[in-house]
């Protein structure tokens, strides 16, 4: 499967844009189905006069269901944000979540460079909404001239996305990131089969995703696409449940073009009201996109069982 330029965009909205310009406080983009813009500008990220400091307006487009700020949306800012300070490509990030963000709140991306060597260089960005700190994110960036290179993990075996059949939310019609991005059930359990008697084998489970707005495939959108170990936790299961993440780590392998990512969500365990997983990001030709992995507050979506809301403030979790 090839990235194929879809009519009606013009000349100059398929261009890939070269810096951070945001997308205005609306956080939409353009039509779905026209490739015009990088990941940070989905985002709505901001550039400010200071180098260090970026805004990121909340809107209901990255956001959930329940009307707070999607993770992977806030580590992909971050993420923007270091690449954008530091001038040089994410290695590796990792966010710690605090506390929730929430629509129309404007959340201020802070980034420390803290050592910055010839060809790496360790950073940190902090994500607030006035005094309140929201997400802390540490990276290293950079990149080094080397020959050797290889890839020594496989792809499931799954059906391509025109063969599998579109992932129904929980919550549709709400304006949420969830209607921005496009996803197809590769290997899950549809909405309708949950609960089942027994979860996904071996805890793993797959989608098909892609964000038809987004013209680069970069880290950021690696990022946003990376935070589903939650879904993978009630596939394994086999329970109307997720979670809330704790943090989120992305490890970036080869970026290469393609329109579809293939998440790959592996669940290792689930003990003690947390789970633990990892969720290979794969592009249709079977690159190793990137790694993420993730502990998260384990919860049901039944209203009747324990640990059902979401939206519970962050300080009361941590207990």
């Amino acid at each position: 499967m090839h990235l194929i330029q879809p009519t009606g965009c013009d000349s100059a909205s398929r261009r890939s844009r070269s810096g951070v310009t945001g997308a205005g406080r609306g956080g939409r983009g353009p039509a779905v189905g026209c490739l015009a813009v990088d990941a940070p500008e989905w985002l709505g990220l901001e550039r400010t006069h200071n180098p260090m400091r970026w805004i990121l307006p909340v809107t209901p487009g990255i956001s959930t269901g329940h009307h707070f700020l999607f993770g992977g949306c806030g580590l992909g800012a971050a993420i923007a944000a270091l690449e954008g300070s530091s001038g040089r490509p994410v290695i590796w990030a990792t966010a710690q979540y605090l506390s929730y963000a929430t629509p129309p709140s404007i959340m201020d991306i802070d980034v420390t460079i803290a050592v910055e060597g010839r060809q790496v260089t360790q950073a940190r960005a902090v994500g607030h909404v006035g005094d309140r700190e929201i997400l802390t994110v540490n990276a290293a960036l950079g990149e080094r001239p080397l020959e050797a290179e290889g890839q020594w993990v496989e792809p499931p075996e799954v059906p391509p996305p025109a063969e599998c059949g579109p992932r129904m939310h929980r919550m549709e019609g709400v304006d949420s990131i969830m209607t921005r991005v496009d996803m197809r059930l590769a290997s899950a359990l549809s909405l309708e089969e949950l609960p089942a008697e027994q979860g996904m084998p071996g805890g793993r489970s797959a989608l098909w995703a892609r964000i038809p707005e987004v013209l680069d495939m970069s880290a950021a959108t690696l990022a946003i696409l990376g935070d589903y170990v939650p879904f993978g936790i009630g596939q394994a299961l086999g329970a109307r449940a997720g979670g809330n993440s704790l943090d989120n780590t992305l490890r970036i392998g080869r970026l290469v073009p393609t329109e579809w990512v293939l998440l790959d969500v592996r669940i290792h365990a689930v003990r003690n009201g947390f789970g633990h997983g990892d969720v290979h990001l794969w592009a249709d030709d079977g690159t190793l996109l990137a790694t993420a992995s993730q502990s998260t507050i384990v919860r049901y979506w039944q209203e009747e069982l324990p640990g059902t809301n979401p939206t519970v403030a962050r300080e009361a979790t941590a207990d």
